[in-house]
């Protein structure tokens, strides 16, 4: 069964709970970023906490095969399973929950990944049941706020001191390390750039790079693929091209927005430990 009419079934079903206020389907199918490795990502509006027997309810209607299941941690209920082979990832959280994590974002102007993906998600999201209050608050990420925007921006400008050992690391052969480094400046450039493009952050993994560079309008010439090549280039030259993405990104960030300060940030990042 194609995934998006799966998502739709099992909608149906979670829709007969009365504590359920709305679902909606959410992730890669959501943005028809989906692949031959997809899963199928339930973003659950609860009226109340729910028991475990009502959260188990729909996968026994759907005949599924329980993998995970996970209690009450940081405002969500989660669980995974598969029906017919497909993999379900279901997020609960109750709506008020959702409500306040918006707030918290567009209003207090908070740059948690973790919390932005969830406006990220309600955004690009798919009403499968509830369209009322999932239209109410689609609205308010409708706007992404100038305020949040330099929030953003000037979070993700630390690139931290590790990446100022960059040639020591490369010398040693300090390749752990290294690559560590690596991960931490590219999320960074990405934290830049979707402040810089006003979007919210999708996954606080920061999965979908491609797709998220793709639907950016300002952006270093050629990101994506110069982000991905920094993996599989000799050390020394992704070091020098992450560099040079860094030094483009600043630029752009000045061009677009010239009232941010970020010299003393560029010149951080533009710092190499000395050898002695």
């Amino acid at each position: 069964m194609e995934l998006k009419k799966l998502a739709v079934w099992a909608a149906e079903q979670y829709a007969k709970i009365p504590v359920i206020e709305a679902v909606m389907l959410a992730g890669s199918v959501s943005r028809n970023w989906q692949d031959e490795f997809s899963d199928i990502e339930l973003l659950i509006f609860w009226k109340q906490a729910p028991s475990d027997e009502e959260r188990k309810q729909t996968i026994h209607q759907l005949g599924g095969k329980l993998l995970e299941f996970h209690p009450y941690e940081d405002q969500e209920w989660a669980e995974t399973y598969t029906v017919n082979g497909v993999k379900f990832e279901i997020s609960s959280f109750l709506t008020e929950t959702i409500r306040q994590t918006i707030h918290q974002v567009t209003r207090e102007l908070d740059v948690d990944p973790d919390k932005q993906c969830i406006a990220a998600a309600v955004q690009h999201g798919l009403a499968l049941y509830g369209e009322t209050t999932i239209e109410q608050v689609k609205k308010e990420v409708s706007h992404y706020p100038l305020e949040l925007q330099e929030a953003v921006i000037n979070h993700f400008s630390d690139f931290g001191s590790r990446w100022n050992n960059r040639e020591a690391l490369v010398h040693r052969k300090d390749w752990l390390m290294f690559y560590q480094v690596v991960v931490s400046v590219e999320t960074n450039i990405m934290g830049l750039l979707f402040g810089l493009n006003r979007q919210f952050i999708p996954h606080p993994g920061f999965k979908w790079q491609r797709n998220s560079l793709a639907l950016m309008d300002i952006k270093p010439d050629n990101c994506a693929a110069r982000v991905e090549a920094v993996f599989f280039q000799e050390p020394s030259d992704a070091m020098k091209e992450l560099e040079t993405l860094i030094e483009e990104t600043f630029k752009l960030i000045h061009q677009e927005l010239p009232h941010i300060d970020l010299s003393e940030a560029a010149r951080k990042a533009s710092f190499v430990r000395p050898k002695t």
